[in-house]
């Protein structure tokens, strides 16, 4: 052979030393890598031939491994354990017996055997790095799972040359302790899971809740936002915490979904009457705007003004077209209204002038009145009742006054005739004449200005007048109920 082979142990340990976070070593008198050792390692005794070792060689062979370095006394304490043959097999303690671990045929036995033991150091420290990650906070169930049956299968029979009692001891104690720190992740882990599932049903069960809310009296807008804000906690959630078996991920997510499904369609509908809605109040405003559009040019005030509240009371009834819709229209029924209103208005200006002039008149004729009183006797009573008789046909000739002083002018003249009538009253006490023969002429006249207010009231058409003339002939019926 132009160059000699060497064989090392296989490449486990290095598999188990990356599943540990570390990076195996490489021997620091590494040579070319050599053959395997075979599956059918000889026993402790018997050594194959450096042929076999070469025909092996063919088949399996690994690479020299990171560099690591360790001290002469580690090495030299490994390799008491193991030993060179004369062909240069390696042979290993293991227990009560040894076994060939590879072979360096051709090298020097200490030589032989410095590879081997530290393949053994560097499995040792792999074991070692292990057990310090299973202290701390980053490792995961499912590594320590992986790592243990690794490096349980490094421990077997590694091809390295070491203690190996006192290596598998040690992994004993790092499965205990790895099988203990799992069962504790796990426990967390569960609590976490059950924690981050209670909080995502809660979520959902938000967007059910408002869901199951939903009503003739709904805010669509603010409640969609409402629900809009439970899904960005949903989806924070899915994002921030532990993430949730494909099932109970599932079975929420289609509550969730379902949910707003609802909604969307619920709000869709609302949508759609709405929309109808609107079309019917537009189409009913347009007629009213008509209606109101052909009255705006009437006189009859009365009339047209009952008219204009019973559009109103409609208008009121036929619901919202929209805001831009309704101030479009809502003006346009205005300025029709407006015209009316105002040539109303108008109208009622001129007439209150006439009847300030009228409460002149009216307040001349109670000056007159009044300066009738005292009246001391039955005489005197008789005169002043004659002149207070022709003072209100004047009165009931002049028309309305201001609806602000009717009260005030109608009582003061309703207080001279009381005064009068106190006087008559008593005269008539002591007669005690007929009842037709007590009859004064300012009764009968009262009558007949009763029936023909009558007869205006029922004739008269504007409510205001109307109301003037009831008000008159109830004043007129008081006098009348003195008189008699």
């Amino acid at each position: 052979m132009s160059e000699e082979t060497v064989t090392t142990p296989d490449n486990e340990s290095a598999d188990a030393a990356q599943a540990a976070g570390t990076t195996p070593a490489t021997p620091k008198a590494a040579k070319p890598a050599q053959p395997a050792t075979p599956k059918n390692t000889p026993k402790p005794g018997a050594h194959p031939s450096p042929a076999a070792f070469a025909k092996k060689a063919k088949k399996a062979s690994v690479k020299p491994v990171a560099s690591t370095t360790f001290s002469p006394e580690d090495v030299k304490a490994a390799e008491a354990f193991g030993r060179v043959g004369d062909d240069g097999t390696v042979f290993v303690k293991d227990g009560d017996n040894e076994r060939a671990v590879g072979q360096y045929p051709g090298a020097e036995k200490d030589k032989a055997l410095e590879p081997y033991a530290l393949r053994y150091l560097e499995l040792k420290a792999t074991l070692e790095q292990f057990a310090a990650r299973l202290k701390g906070s980053s490792v995961k169930p499912g590594e320590i799972t992986r790592t243990l049956a690794q490096l349980q299968s490094d421990v077997a029979e590694p091809q390295v040359v070491g203690d190996l009692d006192a290596l598998r001891t040690v992994f004993g104690e790092i499965k205990v302790a790895g099988e203990a720190k799992r069962a504790e992740l796990e426990k967390s882990r569960k609590e976490a899971y059950d924690k981050a599932l209670a909080e995502r049903t809660a979520i959902v069960e938000k967007a059910e809740a408002i869901v199951a809310g939903l009503g003739d009296n709904t805010n669509w807008r603010n409640t969609g936002d409402e629900l809009q804000k439970v899904f960005e906690e949903w989806q924070h959630h899915q994002k921030t915490t532990i993430r949730l078996n494909k099932q109970d991920a599932d079975a929420l997510w289609h509550r969730f979904s379902s949910a707003r499904s609802t909604f969307a369609s619920r709000r869709r509908k609302w949508s759609q009457a709405r929309d109808a809605q609107r079309t019917q109040a537009k189409t009913a405003k347009e007629q009213i705007i008509k209606e109101a559009e052909e009255l705006k040019d009437s006189k009859e005030w009365g009339e047209t003004s009952r008219k204009f509240n019973d559009l109103m009371a409609r208008w009121k009834k036929a619901g919202h077209a929209g805001r831009q819709e309704d101030d479009e229209l809502w003006s346009r029924f205005r300025a029709a209204a407006d015209v009316f209103y105002g040539a109303r208005q108008a109208d009622r200006d001129k007439e209150n002038e006439g009847e300030k002039e009228n409460l002149a008149k009216k307040e001349e004729l109670l000056k007159q009145a009044q300066a009738l009183l005292p009246v001391k006797d039955i005489k005197a009573a008789k005169q002043a009742r004659q002149k207070l008789s022709k003072i209100q046909e004047q009165w009931d000739e002049i028309g309305f006054v201001p609806r602000s002083d009717v009260h005030r002018i109608e009582s003061a003249l309703d207080d001279v005739d009381k005064q009068i009538k106190a006087v008559e009253d008593t005269e008539w006490t002591q007669s005690d004449p007929e009842t037709e023969a007590r009859k004064s002429d300012f009764e009968r006249q009262l009558e007949e200005q009763l029936a023909e207010l009558d007869k205006k009231i029922a004739a008269e058409t504007d409510p205001k007048k109307k109301a003037d003339l009831e008000a008159e002939k109830a004043t007129k019926e008081k006098w009348l109920s003195v008189v008699k």
